[in-house]
C-alpha cells in the first residue's frame, strides 16, 4: 500500500508545483504567454500577469482607466498571498523530501505530510480563484466574454 503512495508523492515532488500561480520572482498567476512572459501576441491569456496593461488589450476591451486601476489593485493585494501561499507550499514539500528518502519511510509521517502538502495546495488554488472572480467581477459581461474569445479564458487556449 505505501509504495504507490510513495512513488506518487517522488513524482508529484519531483515534478514540482503546478505552473499556474505567482513565484517569488513575481511572474503572474497561470502564467502561459502574453505580456510580461515574452511571448508578445495579440491575445495574452487571461490569466498572465497584468494583461490589463497591454494597449491592444485595453483598446480591445474598451478597459477604462478605473478598471485598469481595481485590476492592478486587485492583483497587487492578491499577488502577495499568492507568493505567501506558494512558499507555505513549497515548504511542505521540501518536508516531504527528506521522509521519502528514507529506507524505511514511517507511513504515519509521509500520510500527515501528504495531507499538508494537500492543503497547502488547496490553500494556493482557492486564493488564486478568488483573484480570478475578483477580476471577472470588474468587467463587464461583454468585456468578459471578448476576453475569453480570444485564446484567453480561464477554460484554456483555443
Amino acid at each position: 500500500m505505501i509504495f504507490p503512495v510513495i512513488a506518487f508523492i517522488a513524482l508529484s515532488v519531483a515534478q514540482g508545483p503546478p505552473p499556474n500561480h505567482v513565484g517569488p520572482g513575481g511572474g503572474g498567476p497561470r502564467s502561459r504567454g502574453g505580456p510580461g512572459s515574452g511571448d508578445q501576441r495579440e491575445s495574452p491569456d487571461v490569466l498572465s500577469s497584468k494583461w490589463w496593461t497591454n494597449p491592444m488589450v485595453i483598446r480591445r476591451l474598451n478597459l477604462t482607466e478605473d478598471q485598469q486601476k481595481r485590476l492592478d489593485q486587485t492583483w497587487q493585494q492578491s499577488r502577495l498571498r499568492l507568493i505567501d501561499l506558494r512558499a507555505a507550499l513549497e515548504k511542505e514539500e521540501a518536508l516531504m523530501e527528506p521522509l521519502l528518502a528514507q529506507d524505511h519511510p514511517p507511513e504515519n509521517q509521509v500520510l500527515a505530510q501528504i495531507d499538508r502538502i494537500a492543503n497547502a495546495r488547496a490553500d494556493l488554488e482557492k486564493a488564486n480563484a478568488r483573484m480570478l472572480f475578483s477580476f471577472r467581477l470588474i468587467l463587464s459581461p461583454e468585456q468578459w466574454r471578448e476576453l475569453q474569445s480570444r485564446d484567453a479564458g480561464p477554460g484554456g487556449r483555443r
